[in-house]
């Protein structure tokens, strides 16, 4: 282990002593070294010691860096898991982490493009718009065409942090997969391999970029979903500028009622920009924190999402979308028969798994759901059950549908806070019949047989070529198969041979012994070396004809 990363485990344990939040901790074999530091080394801070639980964790996972501040985020949605005071207090990571100095950011922006600010902004804002975990956001104008505009900065030394909590988690992981006893069914180093490729791709706003313009493009004219325009011509891998919108943060309860803004309406269609971006695109907005999602003023009563920050977007092969469709179907009609052998068809879960035994699990856990709204189902229960359930029958993590369960965590997060009365079944159930018809059938396969034709028509005039030239390798291998089997008869024709031979001569030996001894029955000797004779010259004969 590097000196750097014992010194970044000393930093995450004393802000956990200092910030009293040593009892968070759910391994007791990390919570007592801790606890008791906290008692007998001068480092322990109590100042903190009667802040609120939530005043206390948004603290320390401030402090600690990027990877820390994603978690918090994530959990501030999850008002069905956490005490309200702690989420709410978890929610201002979402855009109100402390910002740099903006005169860093400034010297930044100028060295990326290679020039002073006010060559190409007006009016630039030295106070942040919004300040995030890995970038800070500043508002300008463009000198042209004028539009108001935002930019987006890297933080300073954040790659370097990340680096070293990523390290830190490898070694956790390898930790995990040696001792822990489910740690081959949790593949722990693939899930830490994709959340470093989603966390250093985030640091690069080139990428960002083009996913935005993916999406943008995916949801033009969309009464469901705005994206802001990208001006590409000044992004650079550490600075993304995109036209400035105006809404309402999805957090903002009382002003979207004030406004007018339909809330059932608005949570049903959170719902449908979900599956239309992970069924239709396989391309989905895989940071849906409320930081990041605003409402437009326009039509209250046909609200429309606006949606910013792509540097973390995910996407599913078209057998994952198949089985996952499949699977949600399933779900929806409660056949779990066909839940549970989905679940074996697509390999996530053994082979060898009892059907009758995983659909009775898959029963227990879902039932008692259905029917109820949002706001009277506890998910937290649901993921302890189905997390029981997934160790009981062997279940391995699928380390590329986690950005996919973190974004389904996010919408029903946000769908329980909008509309808590939502029926999540009733409102996907739909779009997934028609995605399913639209995949399958005629219409699909006419639709498929066109996207390959002209494929198919650019490959045909070299079929006679690629034909004769297979037949030539076939003639080839067929030779090349019957001379290596030739080869192999002969030299087991040759071992048999010399057996024979070694046989023949071994008898003939013994027959000369018997009679250099002047056995009294010396006939029988005779006899004995003639036919061995005989018979290993008969059997050479055989075996070596047509050599």
């Amino acid at each position: 282990m590097r000196l750097s990363d014992l010194r970044r485990l000393y930093q995450i344990a004393r802000l956990l002593i200092r910030y009293e939040l040593v009892t968070l901790i759910p391994l007791y074999t990390l919570k007592l070294p801790l606890y008791l530091a906290g008692r007998l080394f001068w480092f322990r801070d109590r100042a903190y010691r009667h802040h609120p639980l939530g005043v206390r964790l948004r603290l320390a996972l401030q402090e600690l860096g990027p990877i820390w501040i994603k978690l918090g985020q994530m959990l501030s949605t999850r008002r069905d898991l956490l005490p309200v005071a702690v989420a709410d207090q978890l929610a201002l990571l979402q855009d109100q982490v402390p910002p740099f100095d903006a005169t860093i950011a400034q010297a930044t922006i100028e060295q990326l493009l290679g020039g002073p600010l006010t060559q190409w902004f007006d009016h630039f804002d030295e106070q942040p718009l919004a300040c995030a975990s890995v970038a800070q956001v500043h508002t300008a104008y463009l000198k042209v065409p004028g539009r108001a505009v935002v930019l987006k900065v890297i933080r300073p030394g954040v790659r370097a942090l990340l680096l070293a909590d990523i390290r830190l988690l490898y070694g956790l992981a390898r930790f995990i997969q040696c001792w822990w006893p489910d740690g081959q069914r949790l593949r722990p180093l693939e899930v830490v391999q994709e959340y470093e490729k989603t966390l250093l791709d985030e640091l690069n706003l080139l990428r960002e970029a083009a996913n935005a313009i993916q999406l943008r493009r995916n949801f033009t004219n969309s009464p469901l979903l705005y994206i802001p325009e990208v001006f590409v011509d000044y992004c650079r891998e550490g600075l993304l500028v995109m036209e400035r919108i105006h809404g309402i943060p999805i957090s903002d309860i009382p002003k979207l009622q004030a406004q007018g803004i339909d809330l059932q309406r608005l949570a049903e269609r959170g719902v449908e920009i979900f599956f239309t971006q992970v069924f239709r695109d396989s391309l989905f907005h895989a940071d849906m924190h409320p930081g990041n999602i605003f409402v437009s003023y326009e039509h209250p009563h046909d609200p429309q999402y606006i949606g910013v920050d792509y540097g973390i977007v995910g996407s599913l092969s078209r057998q994952d979308q198949h089985y996952l469709a499949s699977n949600f179907l399933a779900f929806f009609n409660r056949d779990y028969r066909q839940v549970a052998t989905l679940h074996v068809t697509a390999g996530w879960v053994p082979r060898e798994t009892n059907i009758e035994a995983f659909e009775a699990a898959i029963r227990t856990i879902c039932e008692p759901i259905f029917q109820k709204p949002l706001g009277e189902i506890s998910f937290g229960q649901v993921l302890l059950s189905l997390f029981s359930t997934a160790q009981r029958f062997n279940m391995p993590i699928q380390p590329q549908l986690l950005l996919l369960q973190k974004t389904l965590l996010y919408v029903e997060g946000l769908g329980r806070q909008l509309y808590p009365q939502l029926d999540l079944w009733t409102t996907a159930k739909p779009f997934l019949e028609s995605w399913m018809r639209d995949q399958m059938g005629w219409s699909a396969c006419w639709r498929r047989l066109k996207e390959k034709a002209p494929l198919w028509l650019d490959q045909l005039p070299q079929l006679p070529g690629l034909l004769h030239e297979t037949l030539q390798q076939q003639q080839c291998l067929q030779r090349q198969l019957l001379q290596q089997s030739a080869a192999a008869q002969h030299r087991q024709r040759d071992r048999v041979a010399r057996y024979w031979s070694q046989l023949g001569t071994t008898l003939l030996l013994c027959a000369a012994l018997l009679l250099a001894a002047q056995i009294a029955y010396w006939v029988y000797p005779a006899i004995i070396g003639v036919a061995a004779w005989l018979i290993s010259g008969f059997m050479l004969h055989v075996l070596t004809r047509g050599v």
